[in-house]
């Protein structure tokens, strides 16, 4: 009798369990998107440290741009170069993101982004991505970037 109750309690736990595994996938989704759109904020407050804080900060981490770049020191620098001040970096935008989960550790991300800027700025500007993300325990963090920039629009 025993068994049987152990056995009826395992099998009512079981699809609990299923249905949890099933919407853990959208969650993460959201947390993804969660870092994405925090990272549009801290860029149009142009603190470039708070943006580079959506990359896990390893000397593992790749950025590929113009250049490509080692880990999260370089991947700042190169940043900073680029984007030396407010009129440069101008104002991100995110759209037609996409999140395709690969495991319970790591997603991809892919979307176009768009810079809107003076021509003084360097005129406008838009691209595509391709991101990969890592369950990390400071939570979800980009480890590729693979950033595509069109040339400048005015």
């Amino acid at each position: 009798m025993r068994s049987f109750l152990l056995c009826a309690v395992f099998m009512c736990v079981l699809p609990c369990s299923a249905q949890t595994t099933l919407r853990h996938g959208p969650v993460h989704e959201l947390d993804i998107v969660g870092v994405m759109n925090q990272s549009v904020v801290d860029w149009n407050n142009g603190d470039l440290d708070a943006f580079a804080s959506s990359y896990k900060n390893s000397p593992d981490i790749l950025f590929i741009g113009r250049k490509i770049s080692r880990g999260y020191a370089q991947m700042l620098a190169a940043y900073k170069t680029g984007y030396p001040t407010r009129e440069k970096m101008g104002t991100l935008s995110f759209s037609q993101l996409e999140v395709q989960p690969l495991d319970a550790s790591f997603a991809t991300v892919t979307g176009n982004f768009h810079l809107e800027r003076t021509a003084a700025g360097g005129g406008n500007a838009d691209g595509y991505f391709l991101l990969v993300f890592e369950h990390t325990r400071q939570g979800w963090k980009i480890v590729r970037d693979d950033t595509t920039a069109t040339t400048p629009t005015k």
